[in-house]
């Protein structure tokens, strides 16, 4: 009997789903914390809540996911992709459960940073899974659509909590909400197949049984992209192979090699992308989102969520742009257009605060502008070709420092952003964004490379 294999819609909606997760605990998060403070709303005892312990619940998933990013470096080429994906699952469902149901605010805390591991695990999996499963030509829409999915929760985290905010224990009805997507991403990576690249990579470096393996691999292979293969899914599998020991994969990777040669030079790009990704401001912007809608008069918008659910859809609707493009146009044309328009909204923004604060609709255009670009060039591509760039036999570690990199860029780039603006002014800050913007440009035009249409195994031997 043929197998008919998974269709492409299930074999990227499951990991997938980590991020629509993440997403939405973004979204969530910025309702929960008014809910939770309440006195007549929260349902709850201990809802008078100092600035601190705020700040713990907004950004506990955010520690949970630096902590989720060192677990991975561990354990993640152990795993494997797809039981990592489990993990992670299982890591949103006790951590939601636990936050929905927290008798206090210890617990509360606790299922914050449970809930944040799975973020870490998921945002360093997914990406691998589905680079490792989706045709070369089609594998940039695929893991651009997986930043759709994360703009796509923190829209309908937004959302959720809008309608829920004014209802009595609100925010754990806002927490509750994600496990029912938490069972269903874990049901479903528990039926998909592993990676057929991390099963021949387990292979070569003697960590199982070579020929097992390797019918394993075929088998998955098979599974996974249905009748259209047929008998050339041994075939294929025998030219992963070859070409994985052609560019040297049989040793696993040392800490030390890890700094040297082709995987310094992954290490560069792929840490590059993530870290600039963050310091060009990106969580700053969005913090000064209302006082900039208020101050052009746009009373209705002045309330955080209706901005936050309308800068969301301008999120969701430009990432669907990158999604639709990236194979088509590449990463470095998508990346220089989109960091080009970043830069010029930073020096709008600055000009702002610093000269133009009696023409508001600049500040408007240039916040517009910027969100824009963000989600055509550093949102989605920079994601994209972290999964993409890294070896094989260093994907698995590789990542997990990149995902570090960006949690840990993101925490402090929010954590430093009031005392910046309270010691420069809000305007210099942006200016100062603006130049590691310029940065970034000279950084993706002298060292990224163009990865369209090339296989894993192709950007290996060629690009590094």
């Amino acid at each position: 009997m043929s197998n008919p294999g998974f269709p492409l819609l299930e074999r990227f909606l499951f990991p997938a789903l980590g991020g629509l997760l993440y997403g939405y605990d973004i979204g969530s998060t910025s309702c929960a914390t008014i809910s939770i403070e309440s006195a007549t709303l929260s349902g709850i005892s201990w809802y008078d809540l100092s600035s601190v312990a705020i700040g713990l619940i907004t950004s506990g998933s955010l520690y949970g996911a630096l902590i989720g990013s060192v677990l991975a470096f561990n354990i993640a080429d152990f795993l494997g992709r797809r039981r990592e994906l489990i993990t992670s699952a299982i890591m949103y469902l006790v951590g939601a459960l636990v936050t929905a149901f927290s008798p206090n605010f210890a617990v509360m805390v606790i299922g914050r940073f449970a809930y944040g591991i799975g973020i870490g695990l998921a945002m360093h999996s997914a990406p691998m899974y589905i680079a490792e499963t989706a045709p070369s030509q089609i594998r940039g829409l695929l893991i651009s659509l997986k930043e759709f999915f994360i703009v796509l929760g923190m829209v309908a985290g937004y959302g959720i909590g809008s309608l829920l905010v004014e209802t009595v224990a609100g925010w754990r009805y806002m927490y509750g909400a994600s496990t029912p997507l938490a069972v269903i991403m874990g049901i479903g990576m528990w039926w998909l197949p592993a990676s057929p690249r991390w099963l021949l990579l387990r292979a070569i470096q003697g960590k199982g049984n070579m020929q097992e393996l390797k019918e394993t691999a075929i088998r998955c292979l098979c599974r996974l992209r249905g009748q259209s293969i047929g008998e050339s899914a041994s075939e294929q599998v025998d030219e992963i192979l070859t070409e994985l020991s052609y560019v040297g994969e049989e040793k696993e990777v040392t800490l030390g090699e890890m700094f040297r040669g082709k995987c310094l030079k992954a290490m560069i790009i792929g840490v590059g992308l993530v870290l600039f990704q963050q310091i060009t401001g990106q969580p700053s912007v969005l913090y000064y989102a209302a006082s900039i809608f208020q101050s052009a008069g746009f009373s209705a918008a002045s309330d955080a969520t209706r901005v936050s659910i309308l800068l969301g859809l301008l999120k969701l609707i430009m990432t669907g742009v990158a999604v639709v493009v990236v194979d088509r146009l590449g990463r470095r044309p998508l990346l220089l257009g989109g960091v080009s328009g970043m830069v010029i909204s930073l020096f709008l923004l600055g000009s702002y605060y610093l000269f133009l604060d009696d023409v508001p609709a600049i500040a408007v255009v240039a916040l517009l502008l910027y969100v824009g670009c963000y989600q055509l060039s550093f949102g989605p591509i920079g994601w994209l070709m972290i999964s993409e760039v890294f070896p094989l036999r260093l994907r698995g570690r590789g990542l997990s420092i990149a995902v570090l990199v960006n949690f840990g860029a993101n925490a402090l780039v929010t954590f430093a952003f009031s005392p910046l603006k309270a010691w420069l002014g809000a305007g210099i800050v942006f200016y100062v964004f603006g130049v590691i913007a310029v940065l970034s440009l000279l950084f993706i035009f002298f060292v990224v490379p163009e990865t369209k249409g090339l296989t894993l195994e192709e950007i290996e031997a060629k690009c590094l």
